[in-house]
């Protein structure tokens, strides 16, 4: 397998008010996808995680991404970052550690596809703050992007999250399901989201990203019977 490489060059989106790297052209038909929220999910979540000296990928989150890649699934990291717009830390930060994780990944043949980064909060500081940013999670704005910028099929993908909130993005934009896991905030939130019965999201729990291996079952499934777009 050539190892896949992706850098954090990219650019924040003035109008959309996400950070994204996405790749250069959009697919040709659409495509189920795979979401991923990052802290918590493919990264351990110290609390503003702003050191790649400090990030530890969880167990099982290589394996995953590296299958996804291998079927030929998008791999979509959508990440809140409150840390920015608190002030915390700043983009350079920030791409400090997604660079660190695309090098890991990478080393091992595998590779996240695109990645939206949100920096806006309701406390944020001067510039970032906002009191409910239609791109911040659990509002859909990342997902939406996603599937307008890269022909993606939402009605057919899934969203991997440690919080409520990354399931409640993933419904609002109209996505097949989402799997919960403890790792993370999870063990803090699964209550929240066992309370939860929406009428057209599939809610599946499991330990951690390890568990997302049957949703790459479905979505490759999904991709085989996707029809086509009509697109060149």
């Amino acid at each position: 397998m050539p190892v896949r490489s992706r850098s954090a060059e990219g650019h924040f989106d003035e109008e959309a008010g996400v950070w994204l790297h996405i790749p250069p052209e959009p697919y040709a038909t659409p495509r189920p996808a795979l979401f991923l929220d990052r802290d918590g999910v493919i990264i351990e979540d110290p609390g503003y995680l702003c050191r790649a000296a400090d990030m530890i990928i969880i167990p099982g989150a290589v394996a995953l991404i590296a299958e996804a890649n291998r079927r030929g699934i998008p791999v979509v990291e959508i990440t809140n970052q409150a840390g920015i717009a608190r002030g915390y830390y700043g983009f350079e930060e920030f791409l400090e550690v997604e660079t660190a994780l695309a090098e890991r990944l990478a080393a091992a043949g595998a590779g996240i596809d695109a990645v939206f980064a949100c920096p806006y909060h309701r406390d944020g500081v001067a510039g970032w703050a906002h009191p409910a940013h239609p791109a911040r999670k659990p509002r859909p704005g990342m997902l939406q992007m996603a599937a307008r910028l890269m022909n993606l099929d939402l009605r057919s993908s899934w969203v991997v999250g440690d919080k409520h909130a990354d399931l409640l993005a993933g419904e609002a934009a109209g996505l097949r399901g989402g799997l919960h896991v403890l790792t993370g905030k999870g063990a803090a939130e699964r209550g929240s989201v066992n309370g939860w019965h929406p009428e057209r999201f599939e809610i599946r729990t499991g330990e951690s990203i390890r568990d997302a291996s049957a949703l790459v079952d479905l979505l490759e499934a999904s991709g085989r019977t996707a029809p086509p777009s009509g697109k060149p």
